[in-house]
């Protein structure tokens, strides 16, 4: 009798427990296809082909509050599964969903929708290009997808100019001082023929599928939308912006400036670094980052032959001519060059190498001018799509070459598109974890693999040592700069000379990254913080176990579960070390 009890209660726990976790992955598949239906463009830059391929996101303040209560709706029904009741794997997926869905919460409480606009990511000079940019261009109901987009564009923009309106009138807006390119941008956006314009380079190309008679049509359709409606847009809000928004922007660049202000920056550093940190814990690592790695670039000024201090050999870095290209081709063929380079030596550090493929390609003219050296646009899952290691061609005299080892290994391999591709292609996990997004592990791992440079057989010149060193000491600056300014009561002109002070970035770079970190406060801490914690995971992983540490098990370990936050991640690196020397 007492064994048929002890069975019926065994029984009805693994009953229980399987309850739990069909609970769990049930409210995760239905919460990645609800945010995917809420975010058409999103689905169509992860999925290659969305559910929704002629449709934009509704950008409007209740469509926002709408998200943000069926998030909150979300949690409480997460809360209301028993943890203790998953087995290891799916208490992990319980504390990313929780902490994806916390995140979502959390931007929503402050006004970020009114910041509808910057120079880099935000608004619709970015997403309408890249959003038809990313989308399939296979079939005639594809090209009728990104009509649809094109005819429906003038909606996007008329909802931004909404947000900015309510934002002048809540005193929620971005500092005039960066935006003073986008309408010169928005300008020449709206002036391209149709035949060149960026919005219908699929018109341009069309799969031989397509017939000749379809090709005329479509391409006539798509210039008739641009002429009747999406250029006129872009021109209206680009005069919105010089004539109305602009002038009344805030002369400030703090987020502290704004109401509510040092909440919402703690909730900006508590995001972007996934730690308890504050502001000023987090500019004394910076200091103390800045004085650690200028020892660095002295020892390898006097490796190179210079006589001279820093500040001279900053100087000459930028002004001789031999350090640059003259043809914007060059580069980009220089950049896929040492791709290719790269590419073979991976297998030194990593045993898991992913499937799918990126190429190397340039940012588009009109927004090239306010953008930084370099981005990587990441590719679709199931290698629908290739991710992309962009490059700025813009005012070649800015873009050292001493620079390209560094950049290339953290944007492409083993940076940003190793570690997305791999996250993409993991098995046995819930959709969501194949993109989720934790800015302290993955700019983390970005800066991480830079520091992998030498290990890979590469910075044997000097000068290429130093622009590694320049970029790490860029990103010391960063926790330096981001919290001076957001927390501290820098003015951009002090962000802007420090800068200048400690790294060889060109002044054309310097002045987009400060701009970047006054549009984005707190992203820029995310690449710092993130690194050292990975450096610190490795040094205890080889402390504890001595020879029987594999520097390609270690990487595989860290990248074995995707994108993580920081307390995730050493709970996991910590649990393989156990493992490791079990």
């Amino acid at each position: 009798m007492r064994a048929a009890i002890a069975i019926f209660f065994l029984w009805a726990n693994v009953a229980l427990a399987q309850t739990e976790q069909q609970k769990l992955h049930a409210l995760m598949a239905s919460t990645f296809s609800e945010h995917l239906a809420e975010d058409p463009e999103l689905a169509t830059a992860l999925l290659g082909s969305g559910p929704a391929d002629d449709q934009w996101t509704d950008r409007s303040l209740d469509a926002v509050e709408r998200r943000k209560q069926a998030d909150l709706r979300r949690l409480a029904e997460l809360q209301r599964i028993d943890r203790a009741r998953l087995d290891a794997k799916d208490q992990l997926n319980y504390d990313l969903f929780a902490f994806d869905l916390r995140q979502r919460v959390r931007k929503a409480d402050f006004p970020n929708a009114l910041l509808a606009i910057d120079p880099l990511f935000r608004g619709p000079a970015a997403t309408i290009p890249r959003t038809l940019e990313d989308a399939p261009a296979a079939t005639v109901r594809d090209y009728e997808n990104q009509l649809a987009r094109l005819r429906s564009a003038p909606k996007v923009i008329e909802q931004t100019i909404a947000l900015l309106e309510e934002g002048l009138r809540r005193g929620v807006t971005l500092p005039a001082v960066i935006l003073r390119d986008i309408p010169a941008q928005l300008n020449q956006l709206a002036s391209a023929d149709p035949a060149a314009s960026p919005l219908t380079a699929a018109f341009r190309n069309f799969p031989v599928a397509i017939s000749g008679a379809e090709r005329i049509r479509l391409a006539r359709e798509a210039a008739a939308a641009l002429d009747g409606g999406v250029n006129p847009a872009f021109r209206k809000l680009g005069r919105y912006l010089a004539e109305t928004y602009i002038p009344r922007a805030r002369n400030t660049i703090a987020r502290t400036a704004l109401p509510d202000g040092p909440a919402w920056y703690a909730a900006d550093v508590r995001e972007h670094t996934t730690t308890a940190l504050t502001p000023q814990q987090i500019h004394e690592i910076g200091l103390t980052e800045v004085r650690r790695i200028r020892e660095a670039m002295d020892k390898t000024i006097r490796a190179t032959g210079f006589q001279g201090d820093l500040p001279a050999f900053q100087k000459f870095l930028r002004s001789d001519p031999r350090f640059y290209f003259t043809d914007a081709q060059q580069l980009l063929v220089a950049y896929r060059d040492l791709c290719k380079r790269i590419d073979p030596e991976l297998s030194r550090l990593f045993g898991k190498l992913p499937r799918a493929q990126y190429g190397v390609r340039p940012f588009p003219d009109f927004s090239a001018p306010s953008q930084t050296s370099a981005e990587y646009t990441e590719g679709a899952l199931g290698g629908k799509r290739p991710g992309y290691f962009v490059v700025n061609t813009y005012k070649l005299e800015s873009r050292p070459k001493y620079e390209m080892e560094a950049l290339a290994l953290h944007e492409a391999v083993p940076g940003h598109h190793l570690q997305t591709a791999l996250a993409q292609e993991l098995d046995g996990v819930p959709d969501f974890r194949r993109n989720l997004d934790v800015n302290a592990f993955v700019e983390g791992w970005g800066l991480y693999a830079e520091s992998l440079g030498e290990e890979l057989g590469f910075f044997r010149d000097p000068y290429q040592k130093f622009g590694q060193l320049s970029f790490e000491m860029w990103r010391a600056c960063r926790l330096v700069v981001d919290t001076g300014m957001h927390a501290m009561g820098w003015p951009r002109e002090r962000a802007i000379e420090f800068m200048k002070a400690n790294t060889a970035l060109s002044e054309q770079n310097i002045v987009a990254e400060v701009d970047r970190y006054i549009a984005w406060p707190g992203q820029a801490l995310s690449y710092k913080i993130g690194e050292l914690k990975i450096k610190e995971l490795r040094r205890l992983a080889e402390k504890e176990l001595g020879a029987s540490f594999d520097v390609r098990e270690f990487h595989d370990a860290v990248l074995a579960d995707g994108a993580l936050p920081l307390d995730i991640l050493e709970n996991q690196i910590r649990a393989w070390i156990a493992r490791q020397r079990k």
